[in-house]
């Protein structure tokens, strides 16, 4: 018969969403701070959910195999009943030709046996050939949705999710739920029908002591519901705790330049064995649970047959029994052994996959940005601010708005640079132009068109952005440029290039084509900004929006960049945020956001002669704004 591993794999693998952070769920749009997905143990929300509920949501992806499925398991069925005629046959030999001392009858029994087990195996074999292609394609479209679904969701929801918890869904819980669908699953039909259609072999042969095996059952089952609850909660737990544990590692690998600049390896190191001590805790907790089952699961079943093994002989010694039916009867008993045995684990792994499960769900029900809008026509208007307001999803309550209505309008083909003190929001207002957030009031329109009715894939079309921290992808020069234009050609790559003053592209080792590395840290800074402006530039956007684009250039380069930004900015509609007074000279007018608010628009000269707070951004003496506050300047006493 084929049997399963003694214990089933530990959740290692990264897991679920930081404590204090968690996913918005349900299926509306989310509002006020996300509720923290926690523990189990803490009430997170696995607590008080029904496993069988958590598991019966993979159904839409089991669906398309269900036949492959069952066919699995109607082929383990059949050769686990098979093994249950073994003991029959075993009867007649006793009772037939061992009794009669015959041995020329021993031949038919024995080729019986030599069929049913070659069957066996075929059918064990036919079950496995079943399960595991099929199986292995509901994980692939399990994480393929994940996926997909993970490119829907707002910036909002990846901002409160670190990457590595959101990772370990694709990975290791899922690994897990294919071991559950393909294995477990169809070994707790197995090992139930087993256990049925034994007991009742079981009674066939002797009704008094198939009642005696049958005396542990009430017993079994209530140390599994309580054992089931209690498990749940651990494996929630640990789930959690080995996500947290995936974040400490994949911000050491990332931030490892910092870490050893600064000394702080020991440090990273404690956190590490805090998070590692944590984890320990709760599999010691789980292991000490799962003995706990594992020694009533086995040892009710050992004593209530030795109580039949005693009873037994004594019937056989009375004349009130034969001694094949004894001899089958044990050996139905102890292949009813595993089947009995495994409840403990399967239940185990079972409570394992419904965590799973609860965790996948828990991103695929957060709610996906606002769905695609229609094609609206665009006029000739610029980009246009009207009464715009952003507060985040995640800000306590009662704090003010980051924009509180603001009001701006970019004139076609002009480009406006946006000036404020550090923290006002106006990185904030630039990235609601491509909704990378979603505006909590008031709207934003692009030539006419409202943004938030557009079709995400018109928007992005419409629309190029630089951010001020590149990010580049672990692929080559070309592909991380053309990213920003499908369908590009060698032309507009070089142009690109050439605007981005990249010339350093052509010295590398392949030149465009060659590799850049994880987050493009075999680059400079100023050379990774410099493809980020080329990605941005390369499609020849109707409008562009920069934020701070030259920031890690020194001033020759930053000098040659401006020079050849001119001429893209002259032919398109621009918003660049500014923080230097050479960035600020690209730009055809200026607009000062102070307060939550555009307190003036004018072009750079005008502002100065006219705006104090203008005039103390440029000089460097104004304090940065905070928490929503305007920045108040300060003042310097005069030398």
């Amino acid at each position: 018969m084929e049997q399963t591993p003694a214990a089933g794999p530990s959740p290692g693998t990264p897991a679920a969403p930081r404590p204090d952070t968690g996913p918005a769920s349900g299926t509306g749009p989310a509002s006020g701070p996300a509720p923290s997905p926690g523990t189990a143990g803490e009430g997170g929300p696995s607590a008080g959910r029904s496993p069988v509920r958590s598991l019966l949501r993979l159904w839409p992806w089991v669906r398309p195999v269900r036949a492959r499925l069952i066919g699995s398991a109607a082929a383990a069925v059949a050769a686990s009943c098979l093994g249950l005629l073994f003991p029959l046959v075993l009867k007649e030999i006793v009772d037939g030709p061992v009794a009669d001392r015959d041995p020329a009858g021993i031949w038919l029994p024995a080729v019986a046996l030599l069929v049913l087990g070659v069957a066996e195996v075929l059918l064990f074999g036919l079950r496995r050939w079943l399960v595991a292609r099929s199986m292995a394609g509901v994980e692939t479209r399990l994480r393929a949705d994940l996926y997909r679904h993970l490119q829907r969701l707002p910036v909002a929801f990846h901002d409160r999710w670190a990457s590595g918890q959101l990772l370990s869904r694709a990975t290791g819980d899922l690994t897990v739920l294919r071991m559950f669908l393909a294995f477990v699953l169809v070994f707790l039909v197995v090992n139930g029908t087993t256990i049925v259609v034994g007991l009742g072999i079981l009674l066939a042969q002797d009704w008094l002591l198939g009642l005696v095996l049958l005396a542990p059952t009430l017993p079994l089952i209530a140390v599994c519901s309580l054992f089931e609850t209690r498990y749940a909660l651990q494996t929630r737990r640990a789930q959690d705790q080995a996500g947290d544990l995936a974040t400490v590692i994949e911000e050491s690998v990332l931030g490892i330049r910092v870490i050893k600049a600064f000394g702080r390896h020991r440090s990273q190191a404690r956190a590490f064995h805090r998070q590692s001590e944590q984890l320990r805790g709760t599999e010691l907790r789980k292991a000490r649970l799962l003995s706990d089952l594992w020694a009533v699961v086995i040892g009710l079943p050992e004593l209530a047959m030795g109580a039949a093994l005693v009873i037994g002989c004594v019937q056989v010694a009375d004349g009130n029994l034969s001694a094949g039916t004894l001899v089958a009867f044990l050996a139905v008993a102890l292949a009813l052994r595993w089947p009995v045995d495994s409840i403990g684990w399967l239940l185990a792994f079972s409570n394992e996959a419904a965590t799973a499960a609860d965790r996948y769900f828990e991103v695929m029900d957060s709610p996906p940005a606002d769905p695609d809008g229609e094609d609206l026509p665009l006029l000739r208007d610029g980009l246009r601010f009207e009464g715009v307001r952003f507060r985040h999803p995640d800000a306590p309550p009662g704090s003010p708005d980051l924009l509180r209505g603001v009001d701006l309008h970019v004139r076609p083909g002009e480009t406006m640079a946006l000036v404020g003190a550090t923290g006002s929001g106006k990185t904030t207002l630039t990235s609601l132009v491509p909704r990378l957030h979603e505006a909590t009031g008031g709207r934003i329109l692009l030539d006419g068109a409202d943004v938030s009715r557009l079709p995400r894939e018109r928007l992005r079309e419409l629309v190029a952005v630089a951010f001020e921290d590149p990010v580049l992808f672990s692929a080559t020069v070309r592909e991380n440029v053309l990213m920003g234009a499908e369908g590009a050609d060698e032309e507009a790559l070089l142009r690109a290039l050439e605007t981005a003053q990249a010339q350093f592209v052509h010295g590398l080792p392949e030149g465009p084509d060659t590799e850049v590395g994880e987050q493009g840290l075999s680059l400079s800074g100023g050379q990774r900004q410099r493809l980020a402006l080329a990605r941005a530039v390369v499609g020849s956007p109707r409008f562009l929006v920069l934020d701070d684009p030259l920031s890690a250039l020194d001033v020759h380069t930053e000098s040659l960049v401006e020079a050849a930004l001119r001429r893209v900015l002259a032919t398109t509609t621009a918003l660049v945020v500014a923080h230097r007074p050479s960035t600020v000279l690209l730009a055809d007018r200026v607009a000062l956001l102070d307060g939550g608010r555009i307190t003036a628009v004018g072009t750079h000269h005008e502002l100065l002669e006219r705006c104090p707070r203008y005039r103390e951004l440029m000089s460097g003496r104004a304090v940065p704004a905070e928490d929503g506050r305007d920045g108040t300047p300060e003042r310097t006493p005069a030398p």
